[in-house]
C-alpha cells in the first residue's frame, strides 16, 4: 500500500498459498473469485427460471431488463445486437468494484492491468463491430463530414480512438483506487463516524463507475454502428 498506509491482509491469496498455489497476483486471484461468483449465480438463476420469478430472478430481470431498455432507447433496435457484451462488462466490473469495500478482499479494478484488459477488449470489439457492419467503408467514420478535411480528420480521429482505452483504464483505476485510499484514511482517523458514511457513499460511487464504463461502451458501439456522414 502506497503512502505509508498499512499493508492489507488478503484472504484469497493467503488461502491459495495455504494449498500450495503461489505467485498469483492479488488482482488475478480476486478476478477468479468474481468469475466464480458470476458463474455460480448465473447457473443458479438459469436452473430456477420460472414463469413466476423468484427473488433472485426478479433482481436480474430488473437489472438486465432496465439496462437493455436503456441501451435500445439510446442506440435503437440494433442495440440488442451488442447489448449482451456491454451488460457482461457491467456485471463483471460491479462486483470487482464492490470487493474493495469488503474487509479482507481487494477490488480487481483497483489494479491498472485489469482495467487495461477490459478497455482493450472494448476497443477491439467496437472496431470489429464497425468493420463487420461497414467493411472497408468503416474508414469513413474517421474522415469527418467534409471531404476536404479528411486528411486532417483521419489523423485526429485515429489519435482520439487510440486514447479511448487509456482513458477508460485510468478513469476506472483512479476512481476505485482513490476511493479505497480515502476509506482507509477515514477509518484510521475516525473509525466509525468518519468511515461509515463514506462506506455507503462509495457503494453508490462504485456502482456509478461500473455504469459509466457500460455507458461509454454503448456510446462507442453506437458510433461504430451508425452510418458515417
Amino acid at each position: 500500500m502506497a503512502g505509508g498506509l498499512p499493508h492489507p491482509q488478503f484472504i484469497v491469496p493467503a488461502a491459495l498459498e495455504a494449498v500450495g498455489i503461489t505467485g498469483v497476483p492479488v488482482h488475478v486471484a480476486y478476478t477468479w473469485v468474481v468469475m466464480l461468483l458470476l458463474f455460480t449465480i448465473g447457473i443458479l438463476v438459469r436452473k430456477n427460471l420460472t414463469l413466476v420469478p423468484g427473488k433472485l430472478q426478479n433482481v436480474f430481470e430488473l437489472i438486465i431488463g432496465g439496462l437493455e431498455n436503456f441501451c435500445v432507447a439510446n442506440v435503437g433496435e440494433k442495440g440488442r445486437e451488442i447489448f449482451h457484451v456491454i451488460v457482461i462488462l457491467f456485471l463483471f466490473i460491479l462486483p470487482c468494484n464492490w470487493f474493495g469495500l469488503i474487509p479482507g478482499l481487494d477490488a480487481p479494478t483497483a489494479n491498472v492491468n485489469t482495467n487495461a484488459a477490459l478497455a482493450l477488449f472494448l476497443f477491439m470489439y467496437y472496431n470489429w463491430i464497425g468493420i463487420k457492419k461497414w467493411g472497408a467503408g468503416y474508414i469513413k467514420h474517421f474522415m469527418g463530414p467534409v471531404p476536404a478535411m479528411a486528411p486532417l480528420m483521419i489523423i485526429l480521429e485515429f489519435i482520439s480512438h487510440l486514447a479511448r482505452p487509456l482513458s477508460l483504464t485510468l478513469r476506472l483505476f483512479g476512481n476505485i483506487k482513490g476511493e479505497e485510499i480515502v476509506l482507509i484514511l477515514m477509518f484510521m482517523l475516525a473509525p466509525i463516524v468518519g468511515s461509515l458514511p463514506m462506506y455507503f457513499l462509495f457503494v453508490l460511487a462504485k456502482f456509478i463507475q461500473a455504469f459509466i464504463f457500460f455507458m461509454l461502451g454503448m456510446i462507442y458501439l453506437k458510433g461504430s454502428l451508425d452510418h458515417a456522414h
